[in-house]
C-alpha cells in the first residue's frame, strides 16, 4: 500500500508538471530545426572553402552566406568575401576557355562562331551580397569596375555606358528581377544619367513594379537631357522608348542602325498626358536646335541622324504633340531635307517604323522568302532561304518547318538544321500547349533523349488535370527516354529530376523513389552540378552559326529538394548526403537549410521573390 501511494504521488507530480507552461529556455521544435539548419550550413561552409572548382566554391560560399545572413551576419559577410575571391578566379578561367573555343570554331568555319555565354560568377556573388548589404555591394562593384577597366581600354560612345555604370545597372536589373525594388533603385540611381539605353530599359522594367517611382526619375531625365548641350537626336530616340516603345531601342548612324529589342510585343506605356507632354517639350528642345549656317563646319552625319530620328518620331508628334510644336517639327524636317544626303533622304527601311507601324504579317514575310527562293541561283543561297523559312515556321509552331529543313541540299548542314528546327518546334508547341503536335515531334523528329524527356514531362503536366492516366503514361515514357542516355552523361540525372518534378502533381507517392534514382544517376555523371539546366539548340555551317538556349528549372535540384525538405527534413538531408559530387551535395544541402530558415508563407500570404 505504501508503494501504491508513492506511485500515485509520482504520477500526480508528473501530470501536474506537464500542465505547467514550458520553460522559456526550452527550445521549441522550430528553434531546434533552425539551429540544425544553421549547423548544416556552417559545416558545409568549411567544406566549400576547399572545393577545387572555383565556380562551385564561389557559388556555394555566396549562397551559404545569403542563407546565414539573418542568423549570423558577421559569418555571412566573411563568407561573401571568400566567395568573391573564388569568383574572380572562376570568371578568368571561363573567359580563357571561351576565347579558346572561339578560335577553334573560327578555324573550322572560316570565321563564324557561336557559343553559350558562361555564368558570370562575380555578378552572382555581387547580386546576393547587394541584396543583404548595400555597402558590401558597393565594395564589390568597385572591385569589378577596377578589373573591367584593367581588362579593356575601350571608351564608351555617346549615349552608351562606361564600365562602372554598366555593371551598376546590370546589378540593379538583377535586383529588380529578384523583387528587391528599393535596393535596385538605390544601386541604379547614380548610373541613370546621362541618358542611356540600359538605364531607360531599367526604368521601363521598374515601371512595371512601381510606376510612380519610374515616372519621377524619367521626368528628371527629360529635364536634364533638355538642358544638356551634349544631348543629340539619338538621346531623344532613346528617351522615346520609355513611353512609346518600351524595351525597343533604335539608334541611327550615318552607316546604318543599331537596335535592341527585348520583348516581341511592343506596347506603349500608359503614362499621364503631363509626362507625355514633358517628353515632347524635351524632344523639341533638342531636335529643333538651329541648323549650322552655310559654310559652318559640322558633321553631316549628325544632320542625317537628326533627320532620321524626326522622321521616325513624327507619327507620335502628329498624334500627341501640340499643334504649334508639330508645325515646328515639320518645318525643321523640311529644312533638313535640303541638306541631308540623297541616301538618307530616300531611306525608308523597316527600322524607321519599327514599333510604330504594324509589322508585316508572318504570311507576307514567308511569301517574300518564297519569292526570293524562286530567283536563287546557287545551292548555298537556296539553303540559306530554306533555313530562314524553317525557322519562321518553327516559331509559329507549324509542322511545315520540318519540310523546309529537309530541303536543305548540303547533307551535313541539313542534319544540323533538322535537329535545330525539331527542337525549336517542340519548344514552341509546348508553349502553345499543343500536346498532339508536340508528341508528334517527339516520335518523328530528331530530338535528343533529354529533349524528348523534357517535352514528355511538360505534356504530362499539361494533361494531368483532365487525364491522369495519360499523364502517367507520358511520365513512364519520359523515364524510358531518360534511361537511353549514357550513364556518364549529366543529361541523365537532369532528365530524371524532370521526371521527379512531374510526378509531384501526378503521383506524389513515387517522388522520393524518382529523386533517389536521380541521385544514383548523378553519382555516375562527373559533370553534373545540380543547376544551370538548359536546353541548347545549335547549328553551325560555313558563314552562319546559331545558338539558342533556354533555362529549364525542372532539370535542377532546387525545386525538388525544396519540396522534399518541406515533406521530411531528415529524410531530405540523408538523400542529399547520398550525392558523391561536391556540387550537387552542396546545392541540395543549401536548399534544404533554406527551406527551414526561410519557410514558405502560408496560403493567403504573398511570398517574396528571391
Amino acid at each position: 500500500m505504501k508503494f501504491t501511494s508513492l506511485l500515485l504521488c509520482l504520477l500526480f507530480s508528473v501530470v501536474a508538471a506537464s500542465a505547467q507552461p514550458v520553460a522559456s529556455k526550452e527550445p521549441t521544435p522550430v528553434k531546434e530545426r533552425r539551429a540544425r539548419a544553421r549547423s548544416l550550413l556552417v559545416a558545409l561552409s568549411s567544406d566549400a572553402r576547399t572545393f577545387h572548382d572555383q565556380t562551385l566554391r564561389a557559388r556555394s560560399l555566396a549562397r551559404i552566406a545569403d542563407a546565414l545572413w539573418q542568423v549570423d551576419g558577421e559569418q555571412a559577410r566573411l563568407l561573401f568575401r571568400k566567395a568573391w575571391d573564388a569568383a574572380e578566379v572562376a570568371d578568368q578561367e571561363s573567359e580563357k576557355k571561351i576565347q579558346e573555343e572561339i578560335e577553334q570554331q573560327k578555324a573550322r568555319t572560316g570565321g563564324s562562331y557561336a557559343y553559350s555565354s558562361p555564368p558570370h560568377v562575380r555578378r552572382e556573388v555581387l547580386r546576393l551580397a547587394a541584396r543583404r548589404d548595400r555597402a558590401l555591394g558597393e565594395e564589390f562593384l568597385e572591385k569589378l569596375k577596377a578589373q573591367k577597366i584593367e581588362a579593356t581600354s575601350n571608351k564608351p560612345t555617346p549615349n552608351e555606358l562606361n564600365t562602372a555604370q554598366n555593371q551598376r545597372l546590370n546589378l540593379a536589373q538583377e535586383l529588380l528581377q529578384a523583387g528587391e525594388v528599393e535596393r535596385a533603385i538605390q544601386f541604379a540611381e547614380p548610373a541613370l544619367t546621362p541618358v542611356n539605353r540600359v538605364g531607360i530599359n531599367f526604368l521601363s522594367h521598374l515601371r512595371e513594379k512601381d510606376a510612380a517611382a519610374a515616372d519621377t526619375r524619367y521626368n528628371a531625365l527629360l529635364a536634364s537631357a533638355a538642358a544638356n548641350s551634349q544631348s543629340d537626336a539619338n538621346t531623344v530616340s532613346i528617351l522615346s522608348s520609355y513611353i512609346f516603345t518600351p524595351h525597343l531601342f533604335v539608334i541611327f548612324s550615318s552607316g546604318g542602325v543599331n537596335t535592341s529589342q527585348e520583348s516581341a510585343n511592343i506596347k506603349p506605356a500608359d503614362v499621364s498626358p503631363e509626362l507625355r507632354t514633358a517628353f515632347f517639350q524635351a524632344a523639341a528642345a533638342i531636335l529643333l536646335r538651329p541648323l549650322p549656317a552655310p559654310g559652318q563646319e559640322t558633321g553631316a552625319a549628325d544632320l542625317d541622324v537628326r533627320y532620321l530620328v524626326i522622321k521616325r518620331l513624327l507619327p507620335f508628334f502628329e498624334q500627341f504633340a501640340p499643334a504649334d510644336m508639330l508645325e515646328s517639327v515639320r518645318g525643321h524636317l523640311n529644312a533638313l531635307n535640303a541638306v541631308v544626303s540623297d541616301q538618307t533622304r530616300r531611306r525608308d527601311d523597316e527600322w524607321i517604323g519599327k514599333g510604330i507601324k504594324p509589322e508585316k504579317p508572318a504570311a507576307e514575310r514567308e511569301q517574300s522568302l518564297l519569292d526570293r527562293l524562286e530567283r536563287a541561283k546557287t545551292s548555298a543561297e537556296r539553303d540559306s532561304l530554306y533555313i530562314q523559312l524553317a525557322s519562321l515556321n518553327a516559331n509559329k509552331g507549324e509542322m511545315s518547318a520540318r519540310e523546309f529543313a529537309s530541303k536543305v541540299e548540303d547533307s551535313e548542314v541539313r542534319k544540323q538544321v533538322q535537329a535545330y528546327i525539331d527542337g525549336s518546334l517542340a519548344l514552341t508547341l509546348i508553349k502553345k500547349k499543343n500536346i498532339d503536335l508536340a508528341l508528334d515531334v517527339v516520335h518523328k523528329g530528331d530530338l535528343t533523349p533529354l529533349q524528348k524527356a523534357y517535352v514528355l514531362t511538360e505534356c504530362a503536366k499539361i494533361v494531368a488535370k483532365t487525364d491522369r492516366d495519360k499523364a502517367s503514361e507520358l511520365i513512364d515514357e519520359a523515364a524510358t527516354e531518360a534511361r537511353r542516355i549514357d550513364v556518364s552523361d549529366p543529361s541523365l540525372p537532369r532528365a530524371l529530376i524532370a521526371v521527379a518534378n512531374a510526378l509531384k502533381t501526378i503521383d506524389a507517392t513515387k517522388v522520393w523513389d524518382a529523386a533517389f534514382d536521380a541521385v544514383k544517376a548523378a553519382n555516375s555523371a562527373e559533370g553534373f552540378t545540380g543547376e544551370d539546366g538548359e536546353i541548347v539548340l545549335k547549328f553551325q555551317s560555313k558563314g552562319s552559326s546559331s545558338v539558342y538556349s533556354t533555362d529549364v528549372a525542372d532539370f535542377d535540384l532546387n525545386g525538388i529538394f525544396r519540396d522534399l525538405a518541406d515533406q521530411d527534413y531528415d529524410r531530405a538531408v540523408e538523400l542529399a548526403r547520398g550525392f558523391q559530387g561536391e556540387g550537387p551535395r552542396a546545392l541540395a544541402t543549401i536548399v534544404i537549410a533554406r527551406a527551414v530558415l526561410e519557410p514558405r508563407p502560408q496560403k493567403g500570404t504573398k511570398e517574396t521573390k528571391r
